[in-house]
């Protein structure tokens, strides 16, 4: 039977791979994406645990919101992403300093 620690410390290794991610690779933004996604991801999970755990339908329902908000912000990154590398023929994060205003 797996209680409510493995789940938290699921979400924590999941989480802390996200964050090693993203201070990893600072140089793609494909894989900084995906790292804020997993990061999103082990929030979720979380979320979907304690609510389990507490027996709250509230937890899951907050979670159908952040999914929702998740794919909007990865259909707008990877819109931009798209218009980016069409431009600079790059997705390199140091070859974006052309962007400043």
């Amino acid at each position: 039977m797996l209680s409510l620690s493995h789940f938290l410390i699921l979400g924590a290794i999941l989480f802390a791979i996200s964050i090693v991610g993203i201070f990893l690779n600072r140089k793609n933004l494909i894989v900084l994406l995906m790292a804020i996604e997993l990061m999103l991801l082990s929030v979720n999970m979380n979320f979907v645990a304690f609510s389990r755990y507490m027996q709250d339908p509230n937890g899951q329902l907050f979670v159908f919101f952040i999914l929702a908000v998740a794919a909007a912000e990865a259909a707008v990154g990877l819109a931009i992403l798209v218009l980016l590398f069409r431009n600079l023929k790059t997705i390199h994060v140091d070859d974006l300093d052309s962007l400043k205003g």
